[in-house]
């Protein structure tokens, strides 16, 4: 019998717009903004809905951006802007000496 080797199928090496969008969510729903909105309102919806996580009861409130967020936009300007064109690995002090002369 031959030892035959598979190959193993490699992901490629680009981040799904969808993984952006579920880390960029998780950011939204655990940032101290969110969190700010909910303790000024008091949990409460404009309607006067409070927030229920009694059985049987349950009232979700959430926190609504008024301009609107269009996730799919911003983790395709992540992907273009952070996570492709040319990269380079460098140690600490050779990247530090790529930017001295800029301000992050």
């Amino acid at each position: 019998m031959k030892n035959r080797s598979k190959k193993k199928s490699r992901k490629k090496p680009i981040t799904p717009v969808s993984h952006i969008k579920n880390v960029l969510r998780g950011l939204w729903l655990r940032s101290r903004e969110r969190a700010k909105a909910l303790r000024d309102a008091h949990y409460t919806c404009k309607c006067g809905a409070k927030q229920s996580r009694a059985k049987g009861k349950e009232v979700y409130i959430e926190v609504h951006h008024i301009d609107m967020i269009n996730w799919k936009g911003l983790a395709e300007l992540i992907r273009e802007r952070l996570l492709s064109g040319e990269l380079q690995v460098l140690c600490k002090q050779c990247h530090k000496e790529e930017h001295k002369d800029e301000t992050m």
